[in-house]
């Protein structure tokens, strides 16, 4: 006997086999029946017969099976609409996800974040933990800033040394000491180990620094006053898309840090916080 395949005209889902008669057979499906249950059974498809009994022919087995509601493109409907479901879910999730990158990338766009020189630096007489520094940022006066790092790097290490600087916070009190800006740092999950951002070699105190391409760069908008930086939270958004990478490049998602002289870095943090 030669067994011939009907199957849906997508060519998926359900399958339906049918045993033809060889012109020698007397008795055309009545000794192959059990053949046919073994066949549908083993391959995982449903017996078109609710009850062993002799199909006469393929199309007594098609008409039994619409009689019974069976449908032979049922599975491939539901395995199709599961599909578009699913990719359509997909789509809608990174969508989403592109929307929110790239509302943190403008708002990384508009903090005012410079090279910057510590000409000098000292231990705050009130607080401890806190050093004073007086940094150009290429401005006409140095500004003052104080930053907790006495616990994690030595004062020596921070004299005549370029660092990386938020310039556009609002000014605070700290201990009788008014902190015009924020030296940003990498930090291990611990934050055990604190590592300033070191800019690249060539670049100068004053130059604003940027996140991505050139063109970038050269679409780069103002910053934002202060005021605007406290009042929508714009810090809060940006920092916790802020790392390193396995090189030790800053990166604010899968954009580069960089001034045009090069990428922002930190001495040894590997996918480290930045803050």
């Amino acid at each position: 006997m030669a067994a011939n395949l009907l199957k849906c005209g997508t060519g998926i889902g359900a399958r339906l086999l049918f045993l033809s008669p060889s012109p020698k057979s007397p008795c055309p499906f009545g000794h192959s029946l059990p053949l046919f249950h073994q066949i549908t059974a083993n391959n995982g498809y449903r017996s078109i017969c609710s009850k062993p009994k002799v199909c006469d022919s393929a199309a007594d087995a098609l008409s039994s099976a619409r009689r019974s509601g069976v449908s032979f493109c049922t599975a491939t409907s539901a395995t199709d609409a599961s599909f578009s479901s699913s990719v359509e879910e997909a789509e809608a999730i990174s969508d989403a996800a592109n929307e929110e990158q790239q509302k943190v990338k403008d708002a990384a766009d508009l903090l005012d974040i410079r090279v910057g020189l510590i000409l000098r630096a000292w231990r705050h007489e009130e607080a401890d933990s806190l050093y004073v520094e007086e940094v150009d940022i290429g401005e006409p006066e140095p500004r003052i800033i104080c930053s907790g790092l006495v616990n994690y790097i030595p004062i020596d290490h921070l004299q005549e040394r370029k660092v990386v600087v938020l310039a556009n916070l609002k000014p605070r009190n700290m201990r009788g000491v008014k902190s015009c800006g924020m030296l940003i740092a990498a930090s291990d999950a611990s934050h055990e180990t604190v590592e300033l951002l070191v800019p690249p070699e060539g670049s100068l105190p004053g130059q604003r620094i940027w996140f991505g391409s050139e063109n970038d760069h050269q679409n780069q908008p103002p910053p934002a006053t202060p005021n605007q930086i406290q009042k929508k939270k714009i810090w809060e958004l940006v920092q916790p898309h802020l790392k390193t990478d396995d090189s030790c490049i800053a990166m604010l998602g899968v954009h580069l840090m960089r001034t045009s002289a090069g990428v922002i870095i930190c001495r040894s943090l590997k996918n480290a916080n930045i803050s």
